[in-house]
């Protein structure tokens, strides 16, 4: 269930939310949260790995009580975001998990991003980036941070990618491409960066599908979106750097959470063997900080 009752607009819902702390934060807060996460260690944990991001884990307790908005709802839930590359079998993934009790799974709304009254952003993006770029992201960067703030009723909330990743994957990718006017970026990042200041995204959890862009690009052919027909190669393998920067290397932004990285180039048997040897560790997620 999302924040607020059915029929309000997505955008009300958010700026009814955010509307008693329009005051802009300290710069002593914005520099914390500038630098609430590190590079790494990496844990053997048989068929995966487990990025640990150094630092104490009270940082981030104690930025986001500082003066920030925190979602619905007093009680702490574990929340897990399923990462990776177009097609890397983030659906499979959450379809396993979705059939667990204590999981409330929600899915990336890309219902929302084909049609807004009547408008396809999604597929104008695919078409033409550098025109359409900002309108899609702008409204990614709403829709997502609407799925972060969403009331569940179970003990785990696992998401499909994260505002995190539609900023410093997406949105990063346009920008670096040259599909996106500079002037475009630093308002999307003035939003992100407002957003991540104001508002508590607490996430516990990041499993990382890791799949080539290869794999990515067969698998894409063969499940056949009107709006991904037009996707090269070469994008997978510009969103699988920056993935891979990220997550793995851990030299281009800061990580909300520790990684889980589970190999994600097998076929869909293997990679329910994988979400099963590796269940009790993904849903233990909330006790790795």
């Amino acid at each position: 269930m999302l924040v607020g009752g059915r029929g309000v607009p997505l955008w009300s819902r958010c700026v009814r939310l955010l509307s008693p702390h329009c005051a802009e934060a300290p710069s002593s807060l914005r520099a914390a949260a500038a630098v609430r996460c590190h590079p790494g260690r990496t844990f053997n944990t048989g068929s995966c790995r487990l990025l640990q991001s150094r630092g104490p884990s009270g940082t981030e307790t104690a930025i986001g009580t500082a003066g920030k908005l925190v979602r619905n709802g007093g009680d702490k839930k574990a929340v897990i975001c399923i990462e990776g590359n177009i097609a890397s079998g983030k659906t499979t993934c959450l379809e396993y998990f979705s059939k667990t009790s204590n999981i409330e799974v929600l899915t990336e709304p890309v219902s929302k991003w084909r049609n807004v009254r009547g408008h396809n952003p999604l597929a104008l993006m695919y078409q033409d980036p550098k025109r359409w770029g900002i309108t899609l992201q702008t409204y990614v960067q709403l829709t997502m941070l609407d799925r972060h703030l969403s009331s569940v009723s179970a003990p785990v909330r696992m998401m499909e990618r994260s505002i995190f990743s539609a900023k410093y994957i997406f949105v990063e990718n346009l920008f670096r491409s040259g599909k996106m006017p500079e002037v475009d970026f630093a308002v999307l990042s003035e939003w992100f960066d407002w957003i991540t200041t104001n508002i508590s995204i607490p996430v516990d959890l990041i499993v990382y599908l890791q799949t080539s862009p290869q794999t990515c690009y067969e698998r894409l052919k063969q499940r056949c979106r009107e709006e991904e027909k037009v996707i090269p190669l070469e994008y997978l393998e510009s969103i699988h750097h920056l993935y891979e920067d990220w997550l793995i290397k851990q030299t281009s932004f800061p990580l909300p959470a520790p990684v889980l990285v589970i190999p994600a180039d097998h076929d869909l048997q293997n990679m329910l063997h994988q979400y099963e040897e590796n269940r009790d560790k993904i849903l233990a997620g909330s006790c790795l900080l």
